[in-house]
């Protein structure tokens, strides 16, 4: 099985190193396409306006300078032309990527970009605990990883969907287990804008995250990763809404 590698946090993160000890045990066929810089939350953004450049770093590993979704459309249009991938494994991303997490992620496009292309693809985030960034427990990723990756293929991913699997801030053992999940909708006041003045007096904006603790419906992504599981979440490329859909029916017959 021939396995395509790319993360949006860059071809330097450690979430990479990660993948690629998830992916060697499923296969000695793996191929690495990674961003030269981070990337995170560039979503499902194409690099139009500028040219793509591909550095090889060795064999098999490769840096572009672009987004995720360039990688992946790099990795196999190019890098894999003559003979494609059967699987784009993308992260392990140095965070959760649950909820609305998924409309931002460079990690969960390049897993689409995938899916676009007729590749079977899976996203993989590690989540850490408020004020972890810089002490992230890879062991749970990486130990429970391989053999859920190989219980979605011997199910199958269709043709037009993809997976979103993301794993707590919780070491291997501490697993509570694996929940199959929807996504879900964090509140929205758990996002601002804090304002800031520069040297010389003028405004700047970053925006800032809330980590205050909310109430997940039940079966979401989110409860599932607050709740110490590892959340296994199918998702569709088509983003149609079937229930307007029908309503709009009889307003629109032609």
């Amino acid at each position: 099985m021939r396995i395509l590698l790319t993360n949006d946090d860059g071809i330097h993160a450690h979430g990479l190193v990660v993948l690629e000890r998830i992916a060697r045990k499923l296969s000695d066929d793996i191929y690495i396409v990674a961003p030269e810089t981070d990337q995170s939350g560039v979503s499902h953004s194409l690099t139009l306006n500028d040219p793509l450049r591909l550095r090889q770093i060795s064999e098999r590993r490769f840096a572009v300078q672009g987004t995720p979704t360039d990688c992946v459309l790099m990795g196999v249009h190019h890098v894999l032309k003559d003979s494609p991938p059967d699987l784009v494994l993308s992260g392990v991303n140095h965070g959760q990527n649950i909820a609305e997490d998924v409309i931002y992620s460079g990690t969960v496009a390049a897993a689409m970009e995938g899916a676009i292309l007729g590749v079977r693809s899976i996203a993989l985030s590690q989540g850490f605990a408020p004020g972890g960034r810089d002490t992230v427990d890879w062991s749970c990723a990486e130990t429970h990883a391989p053999d859920l990756i190989r219980r979605v293929l011997t199910l199958g991913i269709g043709g037009d969907a993809l997976v979103n699997i993301n794993f707590p801030a919780r070491s291997a053992a501490d697993v509570a287990g694996v929940e199959l999940t929807r996504q879900g909708r964090r509140d929205n006041s758990l996002v601002s804008l804090e304002e800031r003045r520069d040297g010389r007096g003028k405004a700047y904006y970053w925006i800032k995250y809330s980590r205050t603790r909310t109430v997940p419906p039940a079966g979401t992504d989110l409860e599932a990763v607050y709740n110490g599981k590892i959340s296994l979440t199918p998702l569709r490329l088509d983003l149609t809404d079937p229930p307007a859909f029908e309503s709009y029916k009889a307003a629109f017959k032609t």
